[in-house]
């Protein structure tokens, strides 16, 4: 437990104030439902960046990765190596597309909703069930946020675990209900630079106390020579290919995870993209660098193993430093969790205001109402998360694992297609949704042989084989729809 606890909790204190306050500042901006979904789509490219990038990373990048890079070594690279593939890729193929396609799909504000736009689905079938599998996959994301949270202030004041997790939440919940998505979004601002700061500093810091690089490499390889092996597991044995699939197909997930597809839809215009991905790529290396450096660097620096490995970052920052800047660096934990937590909230929130409330019970809301029900919306989905990351045995890589595979097989496939293939229709599209969430909760109950590839794999793959043969084998967009796509891909 940290020493000087009353040094540590004024510093958060001050942290969760400021927090509060931008909050509190975003609430007077927000004005109707487009404000609070969306900021008015006005967010500039270095918001932009850095909130997609603290929204993406969450509690498991302080958490899960250093604990995965301390049990597993340099089999974490492959890790790294997808999820910047696929940040890169995610700023490249779909913001621009997707940012102008929402507007001119009746300037849609929820990946449902656009959806449904674009292939005119008067059904709502279409958008029900996408905004029903954003629920589910959404409460335990947002519960695995908390997981963490709870496990800081456990770690750190050596409060009940489950009495922390609830402090975690109402940390997170404080200032989403009032700003929303202008309040997330510059939060995050501030939350990204700090978990970066906070990743670079840490491990610095260790391997220097360890005598550098060197001597800390010496250490791992006397603990175990197998951790400094990129081609084999921690007892001597190949990976083999469904290994190293697995880990790089946590590159996948990005196409299709809504908090972070939000900000391409949020941002400023199209012209903005190339410099906020640059921003992005450049802090997710740097983040993803510092993250597996501290999971290396306690495996030397620790005189006997750890028990929570996910409580690695938080170790060393107790062992290195000062209470004050203690305080400071661990808030990037709690930076972390509020800003991957907020966003999911703020998603699923609109799910239940827009495409439920909205489109089936009160069609003709006013914007206020519509405002108020997606804040009551963040309440009730926060407490459905809260009630999941209760049980102290949660593992936080294990459910972001899991959330993340099922958006990205659910909509990575379905929103690259209708951003690129003129001959998609509305059915395909459902089929898309359908095949690859499903696949990714069958798979994830199967284990053995080639059901240890991350489901993620399969789920992509049989939505996109779904997207392309339901199309082809039932009719044609209708005109309007192929006139409105080509006008945007003209543009």
């Amino acid at each position: 437990m940290i020493e000087q606890q009353l040094a540590v909790g004024i510093t958060f204190f001050i942290y969760l104030a400021m927090m509060l306050g931008i909050g509190i500042w975003a609430y007077l901006k927000t004005s109707d439902l487009s404000d609070y979904l969306l900021g008015g789509r006005n967010l500039g490219p270095l918001p932009s960046a850095l909130s997609a990038g603290a929204s993406d990373m969450s509690g498991w990048l302080l958490l899960g990765l250093p604990g995965f890079a301390y049990a597993a070594g340099l089999e974490s690279i492959w890790i790294a190596l997808g999820l910047l593939a696929g940040t890169w890729l995610n700023w490249s193929i779909v913001a621009k597309r997707l940012r102008i396609y929402t507007k001119e799909a009746g300037d849609s504000l929820t990946i449902p909703e656009f959806l449904e736009n674009r292939f005119e689905d008067k059904t709502h079938v279409l958008r029900v069930i996408s905004a029903a599998f954003i629920l589910i996959f959404f409460l335990f994301y947002t519960s695995s946020g908390l997981v963490a949270g709870g496990k800081l202030f456990e770690t750190t004041f050596g409060l009940d675990y489950q009495f922390a997790v609830i402090i975690g939440a109402v940390a997170v919940v404080s200032y989403t209900l009032f700003g929303g998505f202008i309040a997330v979004s510059w939060t995050d601002v501030v939350q990204g630079l700090l978990m970066a700061a906070a990743l670079l500093i840490v491990p610095v810091v260790a391997m220097s106390v360890d005598g550098g690089w060197s001597a800390t490499r010496a250490g791992i390889a006397n603990t175990n020579p197998e951790l400094l092996n990129i081609w084999t597991s921690i007892d001597g044995k190949p990976l083999g290919a469904i290994a190293i699939l697995s880990l790089l197909g946590w590159g996948l997930g990005y196409f299709g995870q809504p908090h972070i597809l939000a900000r391409f839809k949020a941002i400023r215009s199209p012209e903005d993209i190339p410099t906020a991905r640059r921003i992005a790529v450049s802090w997710t290396a740097l983040a993803l660098l510092g993250s597996l450096a501290c999971g290396l660097a306690s495996i030397t620096f620790f005189d006997t193993p750890l028990n929570d490995p996910e409580k690695a970052f938080m170790l060393l920052i107790n062992a290195l430093f000062h209470p004050v800047i203690a305080g400071v660096l661990l808030a990037a934990i709690l930076a972390a969790v509020m800003s991957t937590a907020d966003s999911q909230l703020l998603v699923s929130s609109s799910a239940l205001a827009d495409d439920f409330y909205k489109a089936f019970f009160r069609q003709q809301a006013s914007q206020k109402e519509l405002v108020n029900v997606g804040r009551g919306a963040v309440v009730i989905i926060a407490v459905a998360a809260t009630f999941i990351a209760l049980n102290p045995d949660s593992k936080v890589l294990d459910m972001v694992s899991y959330a993340w595979a099922g958006f990205g097989a659910a909509f990575g496939p379905t929103l690259i297609i209708s951003l690129y293939w003129r001959r998609m229709n509305g059915q395909g599209a459902l089929a898309g949704v359908i095949v690859g969430g499903c696949t990714v909760v069958i798979w994830k109950q199967l284990g053995g042989g080639i059901f240890d590839l991350y489901e993620i794999i399969p789920g992509f793959a049989l939505a996109a084989f779904a997207i392309v043969l339901v199309s082809l084998l039932t009719d044609k967009p209708s005109l309007s729809i192929r006139q409105r796509f080509d006008q945007v891909a003209g543009l």
